[in-house]
């Protein structure tokens, strides 16, 4: 069934959002309460405790990361469906076992082992990507990353809730019970459409020579990782940064969470609408506009003199910068042959946490050494660069492609 007419898109995009949504609040939610749990683990020393929660919740990132581009090619082999059960299985027993932990070596393992197992959310992003009408996929990956920003946002609130009413444990098998159900909704509502029989033998063979527009592809991947390192970047100073803009100590830490989730807020509120003008008016113009548009709020921030000035410039930066993941994808898609799509997406995947790694460390090493308005200035620039890289390439792809239909 071709990508652009398979009956199932609407459903098979709900279906997605909700389980990309459960999977991310799965991933998420021990961020407040993991030093305890690491606490009650064994570990008692102050130091090694903050050591072993760090270790423990990078690992699923670092492992979801290293395999993501395998995913997405045994997803072009054998389906996108079965990678999306896979994943929601997976986690859903992986996270339930966490709670069933009697030392960090084991939390630890399976936080490497949930990294393995996950990758629903970039595998939905590749389904829709490849089931949704062309003339619509922006706005269906807008929706999607919706979901995906806000399992990211709440997540950290529902773990920072419920362990005090039902404990920690019981707050890992409440979240493996819920990808459960996205298990659930994925094995039995999800329609990819027929496959041909003997298509994974029978796929054409080859992978980065069939793509006409590699430069347009790589230079998405790099606006991907640019995108996490400019989010994260700023992350490791924020709190710093707080303290020396609000009088009442303790203030710091909720203006400080405020200014966190305020970009999340906007981005979620924004996607799908931007995704919408995109596919009016073209993905490149978009990606340009949102990088230029984030790269000028980053200014300001570095010259704030009260926390609600920051809070503000965040959410706005955050409704700059909802769209471009869709967008990013969007052109991809439209770049990559369908038999080839899902490698791509694992790397694009795999390059955003890249930047999820770099951004934090840079902007640590460069709050410390020269201040932290060299932070928001230094990442206004590469924003800068950015844009004007995409506007160059995947701009001038998107003009050349405009004209020749208009020529037609």
């Amino acid at each position: 069934m071709a990508s652009d007419t398979n009956p199932h898109w609407h459903r098979n995009l709900l279906v997605c959002l909700f389980g990309s949504f459960s999977t991310l609040v799965g991933m998420t939610l021990m961020l407040p309460f993991l030093p305890l749990y690491v606490e009650e683990l064994g570990v008692k020393d102050h130091a090694a405790i903050v050591q072993w929660s760090g270790i423990a919740y990078g690992a699923t990132f670092l492992t979801a990361g290293i395999v993501a581009p395998l995913w997405g090619h045994l997803g072009d082999r054998y389906g996108r469906k079965p990678m999306l059960i896979r994943a929601s299985l997976g986690m859903a027993i992986c996270i339930s076992l966490i709670g069933f932990s009697t030392n960090v070596w084991q939390l630890v393992a399976l936080r490497l082992l949930t990294g393995i197992a996950g990758g629903y959310s970039s595998g939905a992003t590749i389904l829709v990507a490849v089931q949704t009408p062309k003339n619509r996929s922006a706005w269906a990956l807008g929706v999607l990353s919706s979901g995906i920003m806000a399992g990211n946002l709440i997540g950290p609130l529902i773990g920072g809730s419920l362990p005090p009413l039902i404990g920690i444990r019981a707050t890992f098998w409440l979240s493996g019970a819920l990808i459960f159900i996205a298990f659930l909704a994925t094995t039995f509502l999800v329609k990819e459409g027929p496959r041909q029989a003997g298509a994974a033998k029978d796929r054409p063979k080859g992978g980065w020579a069939h793509i006409p527009r590699r430069d347009v592809v790589l230079t998405m991947l790099f606006t991907g990782m640019l995108l996490m390192f400019a989010n994260m970047s700023i992350e490791p100073i924020i709190t710093v940064y707080v303290n020396t803009l609000v009088d009442d100590p303790s203030r710091v830490t909720f203006v400080a969470g405020l200014a966190m989730s305020a970009a999340a807020l906007g981005s979620i509120l924004s996607a799908s609408r931007l995704g919408r003008l995109a596919d009016r008016i073209g993905h490149a113009y978009v990606i340009v506009l949102a990088l230029g548009v984030a790269a000028l709020l980053l200014i300001p921030q570095a010259f704030v003199t009260a926390g609600w000035q920051l809070v503000g410039l965040r959410f706005l930066m955050g409704l700059a910068l909802g769209g471009l993941l869709p967008c990013i994808a969007a052109v991809v898609r439209h770049n990559v042959p369908d038999h080839f799509v899902g490698s791509i997406m694992g790397y694009s995947v795999s390059s955003q946490y890249v930047g999820q790694v770099a951004g934090p460390l840079m902007g640590g090493y460069v709050g410390g050494h020269y201040g932290m308005p060299a932070v928001f200035l230094g990442t206004s620039v590469l924003l800068l660069l950015g844009a004007l890289g995409s506007w160059r390439v995947a701009g001038a792809a998107g003009r050349k492609s405009a004209k020749a239909v208009a020529t037609e």
